[in-house]
């Protein structure tokens, strides 16, 4: 594991510069609340400046706080970022993982939630990919990149180990984790290309291509869930959002 680098002492964020708008409202009262707040504000920063640009200062400024006291919680930059990462990589199989139903329900609501809103989403990009530059140079965030993606892959092994019993098929351990390699690759590559590209796809066409792809893959054909009320209040509920 690399030295984490002690940060340097920083004077206190310009006054002009502590009334900006854009920043959060610091007013928790916990230590969990207020940890929270500042990795929030560090989000924040890194999707606005990438890794780079999110100073302690701006960092600071976000969260309505002085640098003191993000050292008071934080030894170090390296510590925030890592804390931040993980919170990123929850965020994005959090609810992936408490999906809930049949078998076909699950699978069919796992799909839906990794393409759109907010899993799919510009800032979702932009944090990934500031991220993921770091990965392969950082054994810290490498490690909790990993943690991650595991997390994720065992959950789709599972979801299709159910929907291939449901199926009267056997769940070979081989042939669900060879399957999970592969709907997550269609997932990451259609999540990328509607946060990068979303404007040039027609309403729901990304997520139609995924449970055409992915039931190909699988050997059973997989429908799109059932609108419900929201749904059909919000047009744009099904669709994969580009903003």
């Amino acid at each position: 594991m690399h030295r984490l680098r002690r940060w340097p002492d920083l004077p206190h964020a310009p006054r002009a510069a502590a009334r900006d708008m854009s920043r959060r409202h610091y007013h928790r009262g916990t230590e969990a609340g207020r940890r929270h707040d500042l990795i929030e504000a560090t989000l924040d920063s890194i999707s606005e400046a990438g890794l780079q640009g999110a100073t302690v200062r701006q960092i600071a400024v976000k969260a309505g706080v002085t640098p003191g006291l993000i050292r008071h919680y934080f030894a170090s930059k390296e510590v925030i970022l890592q804390e931040a990462y993980k919170v990123v990589i929850a965020r994005l199989t959090e609810k992936a993982k408490a999906v809930t139903g049949t078998p076909e329900e699950r699978l069919r609501a796992f799909i839906l939630i990794n393409l759109t809103e907010p899993v799919a989403n510009s800032r979702s990009l932009s944090l990934w990919a500031s991220f993921i530059s770091r990965v392969g140079v950082d054994p810290a965030l490498a490690a909790i990149h990993r943690e991650g993606y595991l997390s994720f892959r065992h959950t789709l092994e599972a979801l299709l180990a159910d929907f291939l019993v449901a199926r009267g098929e056997a769940a070979d351990p081989a042939r669900c984790r060879a399957l999970a390699i592969a709907v997550n690759g269609i997932l990451d590559g259609l999540w990328l290309e509607g946060c990068l590209a979303g404007e040039l796809f027609e309403d729901s066409e990304l997520v139609s291509i995924a449970f055409s792809s992915i039931g190909a893959l699988i050997g059973h054909p997989i429908g799109p869930p059932a609108a419900t009320e929201q749904d059909r209040k919000d047009p744009d509920a099904l669709c994969l959002h580009h903003r």
